[in-house]
């Protein structure tokens, strides 16, 4: 088993994560199914050409994680904040993998995950802070989880405290050779303090944003970032994209989960659109590389050395 032992479980903060995600994923599968793309990827897609459709950006979207890590020389991934699978049906192509295992604290994802029966795929309602592997991964791929790792009531200290865990985690979880493909949302020219208060209350309750810099403060030391992306414009575009299809599918969304919640759906689409489009709101796209033990061990080395 990998041991990790660089901090305590936060029993409160996975709770309120796990009620967080149900409350917004757990509303049904049906319903997403109305207006996300076939692969149901509920993030951010990745547009290469202006004519792309949202199904042919989310491909790009997916491809652009599994090339991150080198999915076709990996023999096991680690999908944190699975969703619907859509990376772990990919993985479960590729003939060398032999162990995925995907994170989510969905009951409703997990037991669709499951239901596909994807060969070599294992999917688990645990928090990352609470998974402890029998083994290393050769990537770890993370899309859309990362903004909810932290609360609103978090002071700048504190959530990179509990950034620098995950990143902790994810190094000690990888091979020296492995690589950590990460995307999140983060606040742009925006504080915490400005942000709607109805996304905090009816969206996404207990979940925060980080920056860049927190991020990268988190890391430091532990991964070299050794790519940066920015999808803000992709992210407005696909906002746009799923207003459109959940109006287009209303009458069936609303005999589903009813008006109010297809109203607050469409309010928070739309939010989230201008958010991005004004530049309030980003979207990145990190590849972090361990530094690993032979980093350290050489460090310490010439400190010895200086000594």
């Amino acid at each position: 088993m990998v041991a990790v032992e660089s901090g305590a479980v936060d029993v409160e903060r996975t709770d309120a994560a796990a009620a967080a995600i149900r409350h917004h994923y757990d509303i049904g599968n049906e319903f997403y199914r109305l207006w996300l793309d076939p692969t149901l990827s509920y993030s951010c897609a990745l547009r290469e050409n202006p004519d792309d459709t949202l199904e042919l950006a989310q491909e790009h979207k997916l491809n652009h994680h599994l090339n991150a890590i080198g999915v076709e020389r990996a023999g096991s991934v680690l999908d944190i904040g699975c969703g619907w699978g859509a990376i772990l049906d990919r993985v479960s192509r590729q003939p060398a993998i032999t162990r995925a295992v995907g994170l989510t604290l969905s009951d409703e994802q997990a037991e669709y995950v499951r239901a596909q029966n994807y060969p070599g795929v294992e999917v688990r309602v645990e928090d990352w802070l609470h998974y402890q592997p029998a083994d290393r991964f050769d990537g770890i791929i993370s899309i859309g989880a990362f903004e909810h790792f932290a609360r609103p009531d978090d002071a700048p200290a504190e959530k990179i405290r509990v950034y620098r865990e995950f990143f902790t985690r994810c190094r000690d979880w990888l091979r020296p050779d492995g690589t950590l493909s990460l995307q999140t949302i983060a606040y742009a020219n925006m504080t915490a303090a400005q942000a709607n208060t109805f996304m905090q209350r009816e969206i996404f309750p207990d979940a925060e944003l980080p920056t860049l810099a927190e991020i990268t403060a988190a890391a430091d030391g532990l991964f070299e970032v050794c790519a940066v992306t920015n999808g803000r414009l992709d992210y407005a575009w696909t906002c746009a994209e799923w207003a459109r299809g959940l109006r287009a599918h209303r009458a069936e969304a609303t005999a589903l989960v009813g008006a109010e919640a297809v109203a607050r759906y469409e309010r928070y689409l739309k939010l989230s659109a201008m958010g991005f489009r004004m530049g309030k709101l980003t979207l990145f796209r990190l590849v972090l590389r361990p530094y690993g033990s032979g980093f350290f061990e050489a460090k310490s080395s010439r400190e010895e050395g200086r000594a």
